[in-house]
């Protein structure tokens, strides 16, 4: 990722946070319509400035970019992107990982590549298992992903000299063009280059991008564009040719106009900041319609002026690539963060013109050791700005480091669904401000909203959550929205918008031929059933009625079931509509093919995926974790034995199911509305895990305010010896015939780690959030007893927790202990159709 030096310029300050908390006391707004101009003629977009590498592919299909848009075969095209790093998952589960992003909505997986992983001595590179970049990238093909490879040589990624060997930065200067340096970076270049032969775009393959260096603000002799435009020489001279060149755009970055174009992000905390405290309101939550950098991202150097990316933002699509899917946890500041904090930034991101929705990181990981047993992550013991676990990757993303799903990437699937299915048409829009918007991010009154639209036709953004702060409700809200020739007021009652709440609106939505003026709910999916019509999928929001508008001359055609169709301002409204899975009206116009809306519940929303299943596109919804492999539905269940799941269209025969290696059965359990469901209860297993202390706590030393953001330092190794420890005793027999079986260990203390023996298996910082261990990839290491350590937290720790983590010392000086060890299995059942 992109970890900041900050510059030391937290705003911390009670006075600002009291000002905060003051604005938004009332907690609510009074009823209002909120009015926007989308009037103005949409400009043709204009041609980027960028030289793309080779974009057609043997097949003819072509790639390219103007200045507001990828294209994809000419079309507008706007993916997912999800960063996922190879070198930090088992290579034995990448192809299952990389289908469980897929069935997310991820088109493009990124990833870096990280020198010392592959070069921790000079000469000697290793490309084998977890570091086979090659195999990594084919899988991802495979399965239809296309791939951007972040090829550094610096990448950051919290990992020790940004991904730079300690025998390069002992020995010369790095980041420059400096000719030692360069002729290295060439070899590795040429090293990724060979991985990467055949595989790029125009060999038929799906690399797509090469990202060069990152937050790249650094300029002088030797530096600045000139080194980014060196780096892309040697790229090319080492065979990568592919249609995108990227940099990180964010933090004053410095590149050659017009041989790059510029990726951004934001994230929804500071966790490599030095405050102790609650930050104020993020501008990740605010609208913006004058600059694409979203605050401060975590650049290891500090720019002096505004960067190239300020500049190029005319001449150069907006496109996303560390929107963060998580946050990881660092020594000092270990934020948490909720679903909702994460799902709220896409309406905001995508409302403000954002065209590749590009998130870091959306599967967790670990760091392979070193030779010798080294770590190689980032810390302030080795010059590092901040200090980071040894092992742990886990980032709270989407997909867990043991492929756990969990909420965050319910809350985000349904924005893919929508982009899969609605993205062409949103990328040729441009954003409209309202009337009146927030003037700061700690306004936490004004209504924050957008439009994005071209022509008559548009989409309502909306956004009304703030992490850690209350939002007025917006009571009594109605949007005024001015298209050319009209003006569209929505809802046609006025509703309450409520703390927390977020969404899409579509503006006169061409449905196969019908125009849908408005609704109020979230379009989801189409799906095309040839002769049997369109289905249009929706969203409800919680607590927002639903409405559909449709042009007047439908009105005698739209059959609504159990809702109400009447004559609003000259449209068809059809209101009362219950959100669930039947269809909530058909129209049926002579002579054309019918239309069906499905409006799901919110909490269906989350369960929906949709995936080529038996040879068809169909809709699935389930509770359990879901994706298809080797033509079968796959499904995965933390704790849970019990399996359901429906499907759209109806299957035309039984499926059967299999666990392991035996076969179970799956019983039709009839439909839910339209979709037909199943179920499927496999035998429980109860796994316990005997723990035993086997050494107290001693008191541990004070920690040390120092480093390079002369903040908290993560306790050095001989302090460790502080450390209570206790045995954990799992069966490994009680494995078998699972999927996995996630450890559990809810602890509290400053630091826990985790091992067999001597070696190190996972560590953590205590925050609150979950600590999990997938003990499949322990394999035999289970035959001797697991031992956990808890280095005490000290009652005076200047570091960062949520007030909910902070522990009730009760007058102790420091605590260490472990509360409770679980082991959950984890159930796999394969659906056969």
């Amino acid at each position: 990722m992109s970890l900041m030096l900050c510059r030391l310029r937290r705003r911390s300050g009670a006075g600002l946070l009291l000002g905060v908390l003051a604005a938004s006391m009332a907690g609510v707004a009074n009823g209002d319509t909120l009015s926007i101009d989308a009037s103005a003629p949409t400009p043709a977009p204009r041609a980027a400035a960028l030289r793309m590498g080779s974009a057609v592919a043997p097949n003819g299909d072509k790639l390219g970019a103007n200045a507001r848009y990828l294209t994809r075969n000419g079309a507008p095209w706007l993916p997912v992107m999800g960063e996922f790093h190879y070198s930090r998952t088992p290579a034995s589960q990448w192809e299952a990982e990389l289908r469980k992003m897929k069935a997310a909505g991820v088109d493009i997986v990124s990833s870096y590549v990280m020198w010392n992983h592959h070069e921790e001595i000079a000469g000697k590179f290793d490309w084998k298992g977890e570091r086979d970049l090659r195999r990594f990238v084919q899988l991802a093909g495979k399965d239809g992903l296309d791939v951007v490879v972040r090829v550094g040589p610096w990448a950051h990624a919290e990992v020790r000299f940004g991904g730079v060997p300690d025998w390069v930065v002992n020995a010369m200067p790095t980041r420059s063009s400096d000719p030692q340096y360069m002729a290295l970076v060439e070899k590795l270049y040429a090293q990724i280059g060979a991985q990467l032969k055949g595989q790029l775009w125009k060999d038929g393959g799906h690399v797509i991008g090469i990202q060069l260096e990152n937050e790249y603000n650094i300029d002088g002799p030797g530096k600045g564009a000139a080194h980014i435009a060196a780096l892309k020489q040697l790229a090319l001279k080492a065979g990568m040719d592919v249609p995108y060149y990227t940099v990180t755009g964010w933090d004053g970055t410095i590149y050659p106009s017009g041989e790059v174009t510029p990726v951004f992000g934001g994230y929804p905390d500071e966790p490599w900041g030095i405050s102790t405290a609650e930050l104020p309101p993020k501008e990740t939550y605010a609208f913006r319609f004058d600059t694409r950098v979203s605050g401060d991202l975590g650049a290891q150097t500090a720019a002096h002026a505004p960067g190239t990316a300020e500049t190029d933002k005319d001449v150069t699509p907006f496109l996303g690539a560390e929107y963060g899917a998580g946050l990881p946890f660092m020594y000092r500041r270990r934020t948490v963060v909720s679903a909702d904090d994460i799902a709220s930034m896409l309406p905001v991101q995508l409302g403000s013109g954002l065209n590749m929705m590009g998130y870091y990181m959306f599967h967790g990981g670990r760091n392979p050791m070193g030779l010798g047993g080294t770590s190689m992550e980032e810390s302030t013991l080795s010059g590092g700005y901040n200090d980071t676990t040894m092992i742990s990757y886990d980032f709270q993303a989407p997909l867990g480091p043991d492929g756990q799903q969990r909420k965050v990437l319910e809350k985000l699937r349904p924005f893919h669904l929508f982009l899969h299915d609605f993205g062409s048409r949103l990328a040729p829009m441009t954003v409209r401000k309202p009337d009146a918007a927030p003037a700061t991010p700690d306004d936490l009154k004004t209504a924050r909203f957008a439009v994005r639209s071209e022509g008559d036709r548009g989409f309502l953004f909306v956004n009304n959550h703030v992490r850690q702060y209350p939002m007025a409700a917006q009571q009594a809200t109605q949007f005024s929205v001015k298209l050319p020739g009209q003006r569209i007021t929505l809802p046609g009652k006025p509703v309450d918008i409520a703390d927390g709440a977020y969404f899409i609106w579509p503006l006169n939505l061409d449905l196969d031929g019908v125009n849908l003026v408005y609704a109020t709910a979230q379009p989801l999916a189409l799906l095309d059933q040839g002769k049997a019509g369109l289905v249009a999928v929706f969203a409800a929001g919680a607590g927002i009625p639903v409405e559909l508008a449709f042009d007047a001359s439908l009105a005698p055609q739209i059959k609504a079931g159990g809702a109400q169709v009447a004559m609003s301002e000259g449209r068809a409204l059809v209101s009362g509509v219950q959100p669930g899975v039947g269809a909530a009206l058909t129209v049926q116009r002579s002579g054309k093919r019918p239309l069906t809306v499905v409006v799901l519940t919110p909490e269906q929303s989350q369960q929906l995926s949709v995936a080529d299943l038996a040879g068809q596109r169909r809709l699935i919804l389930s509770a359990q974790q879901t994706w298809v492999g080797d033509g079968a539905l796959q499904m995965r269940s933390a704790g849970g034995n019990k399996f359901r799941f429906a499907v759209y269209p109806p299957l035309s025969a039984q499926p059967k199911a299999s666990a392991g290696n035996s076969g179970t059965t799956l019983r039709a359990a009839g439909n839910d509305g339209i979709f037909q469901a199943f179920e499927a209860e496999l035998p429980v297993r109860d796994l316990k895990a005997t723990v035993t202390q086997t050494r107290a706590a001693q008191e541990a030393a004070a920690i040390v305010i120092g480093g390079g953001a002369k903040a908290a330092m993560q306790p050095a190794p001989e302090n460790f010896k502080a450390a209570a420890s206790w045995r954990i005793d799992v069966p490994r027999e009680l494995l078998r015939g699972l999927d996995d079986a996630l450890l559990q260990i809810d602890f509290v203390g400053d630091i826990g780690r985790l091992y067999s023996g001597t070696r190190l298996l996972d560590d953590w910082y205590y925050s609150g959030y979950p600590w999990q261990f997938g003990l499949r990839q322990a394999g035999a290491l289970l035959d001797q007893p697991l031992t956990v350590s808890v280095l005490p937290l000290r009652a005076d720790a200047p570091i960062y927790l949520p007030k909910e983590a902070r522990p009730n010392f009760a007058g102790q000086t420091q605590m260490a202990t472990v509360r409770s060890v679980s082991v959950i299995p984890v159930y796999q059942l394969r659906v056969t159709p």
